[in-house]
This record gives structure tokens, sequence and C-alpha cells, in this order.
């Protein structure tokens, strides 16, 4: 058994200093706190490659999207903080073995390479990525994947799929889930505000409680009126823990600025 590390994080660039002012980071600083608590849980973990599911990758509508190329780059520069840059190098051989294993469980995926001198991170990568290297010393690879517009038992699928491959590893990999919550929780009709804070005070129960069954059986029009991105990076995160001892904690959530930001951790026995 080789998963060792699994977490749930939002990816506000507002929570990066430099981007974010002191009084921004003081409004969201459950989320600051939480972010420096699953990094320190990720440095314990001693992880070789962490898997990141984000939902702001290029999505294909019938495949996963797993990130073929070695080098890894991102930057802030459009937030306006050219020199808080992310690098890093992806684990190929995972990120192959995942698209066999696809095939092999019948799961539609893509092993993505524009052929380019370097795969651009976005942010859904970098905000949680920026805590982890920055809190812990030792370098990991990092293996970008992104959601797709398939139902919400493939996107459990595609975990489970991972969870095949991982299981295989001799190394230490861990698996992240960057993803927001309702983006309706102070901007919208009536409607839309009580569906964002009901979508979210939900998910965040159902998590605690790993209600895993309840979580694949939410209703499509339920998710969609909360105006989230995290929806499903949980769900193949949850297949990829499907059927392991694992203890959910709940470390922060809050929205300070009108979009839910919760921050998660798993306890996986070793």
């Amino acid at each position: 058994m080789s998963l060792n590390f699994a977490s749930i994080s939002p990816h506000p660039q507002i929570i990066i200093p430099g981007i974010g002012t002191e009084e921004d980071l003081q409004k969201a600083v459950l989320t600051v706190q939480a972010m420096k608590k699953m990094a320190f849980a990720f440095g314990k973990a001693d992880i070789d490659t962490l898997i990141v599911i984000s939902p702001h990758m290029l999505i294909y509508p019938d495949k996963f999207n797993i990130c073929g190329m070695k080098k890894l780059f991102g930057s802030f520069a459009t937030s306006g903080a050219p020199d808080i840059i992310v690098e890093a190098n992806n684990d190929l051989d995972i990120a192959n073995e995942i698209d066999k294993q696809c095939n092999i469980s019948q799961v539609k995926s893509l092993l993505y390479n524009n052929e380019g001198e370097f795969f651009e991170l976005d942010h859904g990568i970098m905000v949680p990525l920026y805590y982890l290297n920055n809190l812990q010393e030792s370098s990991f690879k990092v293996l970008p994947i992104a959601y797709s517009n398939l139902d919400k038992e493939a996107h459990f699928s595609f975990g489970q799929a991972i969870k095949e491959v991982c299981q295989k590893y001799p190394g230490r990999i861990g698996i992240l889930a960057s993803g927001d919550l309702s983006h309706r929780l102070s901007h919208g009709n009536s409607d839309e505000l009580k569906a964002g804070q009901e979508f979210d005070q939900k998910l965040i129960k159902d998590l605690e409680q790993n209600n895993v069954q309840d979580i694949l059986s939410y209703d499509e029009d339920f998710v969609e009126s909360a105006g989230e991105c995290g929806y499903n990076s949980i769900l193949i995160l949850l297949g990829a823990l499907s059927n392991l001892p694992v203890s959910p904690k709940i470390l922060s959530y809050e929205g300070p600025f009108g979009v839910g930001y919760l921050v998660a951790n798993y306890t996986i026995p070793e």
C-alpha cells in the first residue's frame, strides 16, 4: 500500500503572500492556518509523488486528462506576482501506468503532451503547491490530472484506477483534490445564496462522516446550483481512497470572499 497522503485544498490566489494583502490574509486566516497544517502533515508523510487533481487544467468532455510532460512550471504573473514561481518534475512512470490502468478499467483517458518545453501549471495546482513547497524540505514529483465532463460514476472509477496503480507502486504517493466549494455564498439571488450554503454544509458533513455513497448520489441540479469547482476533484479522490480505512478530518472551512474554502486531510494507516 503506497497511498500515504490525501487532502482536499482550495486554491484562492489571494492567500498567497505577495498577492493577497495582509488584510486579505487575515480575513482568510483559518484557511491559511489550515494550509500550513496540511503542509506539515504532507512533510511528515515523506511523499515521493503527489497527484494533484485540478479543475483549471484543460478539460476534455469525454476523457480524463493526465499530464504526460516531464517539466512543470507556473508563475503568478497574471496576478501581479511574476517572481512567485512553482516548478516541479512530473512522475511519467505513474502517469503512464494510470493511463494503462484506465484502458484496463474501461475509463477514458488521455496522456497529454503538447510537445512544448514545459507544462504550464494553473493556479488550482500552484496554490496548494506553494504551501507544500514552502513548508517542507524534501523534493517530490507532481502529477497534474484534470477531471472531465463525464458522470459521477466515471470520476469515482477514475479514482479507483489511480488506486490500483498506487497499490503496486513501491514509492510513497499522495493525492490532493484541488477545488473551491460554492462561489455563491455572498453573490447571487436568494435562491442561489441558499443553494450555495446548503451544498457546502452538506458536503462538509458527508465528508466528515465519510458518507461516500451519499456524496455520489448528489443530484446534478443541486451541485450545479452551488456554482462550485471542487465536487468532481473530490469524487476522484474518494475513488482513490475507496475501501481504505481512512479517517477524514476537516481542518477549516470559511467563505470570507463569498467562495467556500475547505481544507481537509485524511489519515491513512501505514
